[in-house]
């Protein structure tokens, strides 16, 4: 069975492609889920009001987070730990520490778009990428110095 693709779907492409798929999973599955409409000419009208309609939202997506990114690479944070011998630090900096630093100065980012490889373990200069949207991304620099006694 032929359905046209109403978002993208991981293993069958992207929205607005017509695919061939078995008539049970069209059936049952995409077709209620709302993921895929049944190949017929009225359906490929609404899939390309649908498509202009979700490009649309996109794009101003994107222009949203560059502007917010714009603003996230002006930002430089200094997070004081504690800290012994050789610099190591008591514990470490992670992704939750650096977001509510953020939220200190009014900006609002979920900890899970902090994209830190690894919890930052000794003093130092950072840079952190933040992921704001599939094609755009921050990056925030991050101070770590020992907490004055």
């Amino acid at each position: 069975m032929k359905v046209i693709l109403r978002k993208n779907y991981e293993g069958l492409g992207e929205i607005g492609k017509v695919v061939d798929v078995r008539d049970g999973y069209a059936r049952n599955f995409l077709i209620p889920q709302k993921v895929a409409y049944p190949y017929a000419p009225g359906y490929l009208k609404m899939m390309e009001n649908e498509k202009r309609a979700y490009e649309a939202r996109v794009n101003r997506e994107i222009q949203d987070a560059k502007v917010f990114a714009e603003k996230l690479n002006a930002v430089e944070l200094t997070i004081e730990v504690q800290a012994g011998e050789e610099d190591k630090l008591f514990g470490s900096v992670t992704s939750q520490m650096i977001a509510e630093k953020l939220a200190e100065k009014g900006i609002e980012v979920d900890r899970r778009r902090i994209e830190l490889a690894e919890p930052i373990k000794t003093l130092g200069s950072y840079k952190v990428p933040i992921k704001l949207h599939q094609q755009v991304s921050a990056e925030v620099g991050v101070q770590v110095v020992k907490q004055q006694e």
